[in-house]
């Protein structure tokens, strides 16, 4: 693909983008320590004190403040064309929220309809990305139907167009959704190229006939969305595919674990020894679910997701105490936002209103209000579930995900003590809703550097359309793939070495009339039932019986008795007739 040549301001060229963090305390998802960081053209060049630096370098006071990785949101879907109509948060919109709120790079999802074979669907998204991105970015590979030509394709999306990660649907019925063996061939695809499968867990049969059955009851708002998800939907398909991974040796991410059920599999299988992580996102540990039995049919529809939100307003702390003590991974927003015109679409029919919310913007403080400033987790565990983590699972650890000599200057000076309320009136998106309306959070990005550039200060952004870069994700990552190739050792088959039998075999009598090796126990299948006639009506004979002890019996040879009609029976005698 040709990417047309972009054109930045001439201070976006300079060399001379020097800048000196001073005074700060350096957060890594290992450590935190006094120092200081020196910025030269993108790359972090030093940390420590007493740095000797070049003269016109700008310094930036961080005293007070903590010196934290940019966040990497790891699910976003930016202009994503979905249930008839286009997700508003297009790749300038939604790298601009993203800056703005401390994230300096996005994963989005090449997802294109059933049909389209990878290469083409990526050659689109770099077409409609590359122009517009504020950020740098990467690519997940959405797998929505399965063929010997996809298969091929996808070692190629690998090998030369930099995407490690494969995402398959068990829900969207006859859209996005795959049966399981076709998982299982994705799956082992995966394993074979050294890549990341990921799933969308849910029931896509079961939440189909339920959408079904509340239509025909009168249930047409965004609540019949909620119903038609039952907690178990989730938590049966994030099983299964655990599972079904785990024949195959295969490394699984679950994406948006939106409940108590899901999350508990997933942690049930790493006690296991299984290689599976999982991915809450900023909707489910904010809010929750019972904004959609909202009177107001466009706050209900506008938290329309899938998995939903849970009903339960225990969840988004279940999620995050998991979150915290490491049973969960790392953290995305799954951004895909529609405007009040767009979710309308479904005014009569909840199967049609487009699932999406907001996120990208967001995530960074409603993860540290809800873990952080909580006391459920510390500031190192906080970079390493919005940044780190992540930058290790896709294979770009440490050029992402830390604050070290080499690492790219994506950088966030964050502020614990300062405070914001989020409001779609002042959020930086497109779309014209936020589900985190009202919340005040405690923590806010005060300055936000992305590949050495300042983009947020004093609240006021400074982005460059186009300015960001794709960021090719190489298969086989350590963090990964160190214990997938210990376990094809330890796991592998093995024959048992033994002595040959030498002994006695049965010899196995065949009926020479059918062909069919003869069962000692019922020779025949016409011997082991009853086959009275029909009663003169035409009817069953009700004394049938298909009941048999042992097939052949041992008095079917002897005569039958005599038909005896008694005109005595016990009881005497009946005056109706009957004997």
């Amino acid at each position: 693909m040709n990417t047309p040549l972009r054109k930045f301001p001439i201070h976006l060229k300079s060399a001379q983008n020097r800048l000196l963090l001073k005074g700060g305390q350096v957060v890594n998802d290992d450590l935190m320590v006094q120092a200081d960081v020196y910025i030269e053209d993108g790359i972090i060049r030093q940390v420590g004190s007493d740095l000797v630096i070049p003269g016109g370098t700008r310094s930036i006071d961080c005293r007070g403040k903590l010196v934290m990785p940019g966040g990497i949101d790891t699910h976003t879907h930016m202009e994503l064309p979905f249930m008839g109509t286009k997700s508003v948060d297009d790749f300038y919109w939604g790298t601009r929220a993203a800056l703005a709120g401390g994230t300096t790079m996005i994963m989005d999802f090449v997802l294109d309809s059933k049909g389209v074979l990878p290469l083409e669907a990526y050659n689109k998204w770099r077409e409609k990305a590359d122009p517009k991105v504020c950020c740098d970015y990467a690519l997940h590979m959405a797998i929505t139907w399965w063929s010997d030509k996809v298969k091929e394709e996808m070692a190629v999306i690998c090998k030369e167009k930099g995407i490690n990660s494969f995402k398959v649907f068990t829900a969207y019925k006859d859209v996005f959704m795959l049966r399981d063996d076709e998982l299982l061939k994705v799956f082992a695809a995966c394993k074979e190229l050294g890549s990341l499968a990921q799933v969308h867990a849910e029931n896509g049969d079961v939440i189909a006939e339920n959408c079904k059955k509340l239509l025909a009851l009168g249930i047409t708002g965004p609540e019949g969305h909620y119903m038609a998800r039952s907690e178990e939907v989730e938590e049966e398909a994030t099983h299964r595919c655990i599972m079904l991974a785990n024949q195959v040796n295969c490394p699984l991410y679950v994406v948006h674990v939106m409940s108590k059920g899901a999350a508990d599999s997933i942690r049930r299988a790493r006690s296991k020894g299984a290689v599976v992580w999982g991915e809450p996102i900023a909707a489910g540990l904010g809010t929750d679910g019972t904004h959609h039995f909202n009177s107001c049919w466009r706050h209900a529809a506008g938290h329309v997701m899938g998995p939903t939100l849970k009903e339960d307003p225990s969840t988004p702390g279940y999620l995050m105490d998991l979150l915290a003590n490491g049973d969960l991974e790392c953290t995305g927003s799954d951004n895909c936002t529609f405007n009040a015109d767009q979710k309308a679409l479904g005014k009569d029919d909840f199967t049609k209103i487009p699932n999406g919310v907001n996120g990208v913007e967001d995530r960074m403080s409603v993860i540290w209000e809800k873990g952080v400033h909580s006391g459920k987790m510390d500031p190192c565990r906080f970079v390493a579930v919005t940044s780190t983590n992540a930058a290790k699972l896709f294979n770009i650890y440490p050029r992402k995900g830390r604050i070290a000599v080499g690492s790219d200057a994506d950088v966030v000076i964050w502020d614990p003590t300062a405070m914001r309320t989020i409001s779609a009136a002042t959020h930086h998106q497109k779309v014209d809703f936020n589900i985190f309306e009202g919340m005040t959070c405690h923590g806010v990005p005060k300055i936000v550097i992305a590949n050495g550039r300042v983009v947020l200060e004093e609240k006021e952004l400074h982005v460059t359309q186009g300015a960001g870069r794709y960021i090719p994700t190489p298969c086989f990552s350590q963090y990964v793939y160190n214990r997938i190739q210990c376990r094809d050792v330890s796991r592998a088959p093995k024959k048992v070495e033994r002595e040959p039998y030498d002994g006695a075999i049965v010899e196995i009598k065949m009926d020479d009339k059918k062909g069919s090796v003869e069962n000692p126990i019922t020779a025949s299948r016409d011997s082991m039932f009853h086959s009275r006639p029909p009663t003169r009506g035409g009817g069953r004979n009700m004394h049938d019986s298909g009941f048999s002890i042992s097939g052949n019996q041992i008095d079917d040879n002897k005569p039958q008795q005599a038909h005896n009609r008694h005109i005595q029976p016990p009881g005497g005698r009946s005056s109706g007739g009957l004997w």
